[in-house]
C-alpha cells in the first residue's frame, strides 16, 4: 500500500502540499487532477522521493521512500519534462537501467520498443519532446516496477499513442497489480483507466472517492417550472450550480439523492431530468464550488 500522511511541501518560502493525506490500495490506478499550480506535480516528486517532505511521510509498503535505495527500485517514474541523460545514447541508459534495477527487463523494453519505435542508437537530445516521454514510459515499465508514477505522460504523444498507452496501463495492472498515480489534464484518458479520483486545490486534497460514486452523487438537473420561482428557493445546501435558460432551470448537485429529489418536487416542476456528467464536468464544477452558485444566461 502507498501511504501519504500529513504532507507538506514548501518551495521559496510558498507552501505548495498543505497536510495532503490519503492512501492508496494495491492493484489500483488513482488519477491526481487539479488546475495549473494545484502542486500536483510537487506532490508526485514527493511520492518518487525527489523531494524530501518539511513534514509528513511518504510510505510504500510501510517504508519511507525519500532517501531509500530499495525502496525507489519497485518505483517506475515518468516526468512531465524529460531531459535526464541528455547527451547520452539510449542504448547506454537501457545498460545503466540494468544495472540500477534488479526488475530491469530486456525483453519487455523491447517489445514496448516495437510498438514506440525509438532508435537506441540515438541521443536524448536528438529526440522530439514525444519521443523522449516514449522513452520515458517505456524504461519506467521495463524496471517491471510495484508502483508506476506518472505526470503528464500522455504530452507531447499523438491520439494513437495515447490509446496505445492508455492499453499498456491498464495490462500493466491486470497482468501484475501494478499500482499506479497518473496526473493529467486530458480527463477523458483518467476517466477511462481510473478506479478513483483525487482532486487537488492549492496544495490540499479537496476532495478523494472513487470514480463510480463520484459520477453517481454529481448530477445535473434539468427543470421547467409551471409557476416562475425565486432563484433562492433553489440554493440548497447540495446545489453547487445553477444556471437558467429561458424557464428551464440547470441545476448541479454534488450529493444527488432521494432528499435533493424531494425538495424540487414541493416546488412543483412540470419535469426533471437527469443528466450523466464526465470527469471533466465534475472537474469544472467542483473548481467553482464556493463561487456564485446562481447564473442566468440570457437569451
Amino acid at each position: 500500500m502507498l501511504e501519504i500522511n500529513n504532507l507538506y511541501k514548501t518551495i521559496d518560502n510558498k507552501i505548495i502540499l498543505n497536510d495532503v493525506n490519503f492512501n492508496i490500495k494495491n492493484g489500483s490506478i488513482i488519477g491526481i487532477i487539479g488546475a495549473n499550480g494545484a502542486g500536483k506535480s510537487t506532490l508526485l516528486r514527493c511520492l518518487t522521493g525527489i523531494y524530501r517532505p518539511d513534514k509528513g511521510k511518504v510510505l510504500y509498503d510501510g517504508s519511507e521512500v525519500y532517501e531509500n535505495v530499495e525502496t525507489k527500485k519497485i518505483i517506475g517514474y515518468v516526468a512531465d519534462e524529460n531531459n535526464f541523460f541528455y547527451t547520452s545514447k539510449i542504448k547506454d541508459i537501457i545498460k545503466y537501467y540494468s544495472i540500477l534495477y534488479d526488475g530491469f527487463d530486456y525483453s519487455k523494453f523491447n517489445k514496448i520498443n516495437g510498438i514506440f519505435n525509438i532508435d537506441v542508437s540515438k541521443r536524448v537530445f536528438q529526440l522530439s519532446k514525444g519521443l523522449k516521454m516514449r522513452l520515458s514510459i517505456m524504461l519506467a515499465l521495463s524496471i517491471n516496477p510495484k508502483y508506476l508514477i506518472m505526470d503528464e505522460p500522455t504530452s507531447g504523444l499523438d491520439p494513437i499513442f495515447k490509446k496505445k498507452l492508455m492499453n499498456m496501463i491498464m495490462k500493466e495492472v491486470a497482468d501484475s497489480g501494478t499500482t499506479v498515480v497518473i496526473s493529467s489534464h486530458n480527463l477523458n484518458e483518467i476517466e477511462r483507466i481510473c478506479d478513483s479520483i483525487a482532486f487537488i486545490d492549492k496544495g490540499k486534497i479537496s476532495r478523494i472517492d472513487t470514480l463510480e460514486n463520484m459520477k453517481r452523487k454529481y448530477r445535473k438537473l434539468q427543470i421547467v417550472f409551471r409557476d416562475e420561482i425565486l432563484a433562492n428557493c433553489l440554493q440548497y445546501k447540495d446545489i453547487v450550480k445553477i444556471n437558467k435558460i429561458g424557464r428551464v432551470y440547470e441545476i448541479v448537485t454534488d450529493n444527488y439523492g432521494q432528499d435533493i429529489v424531494d425538495k424540487l418536487n414541493s416546488l412543483n416542476p412540470m419535469f426533471i431530468e437527469e443528466i450523466d456528467l464526465s470527469l471533466e464536468d465534475i472537474f469544472v464544477y467542483t473548481m467553482e464550488e464556493g463561487g456564485n452558485v446562481y447564473e442566468e444566461i440570457l437569451e
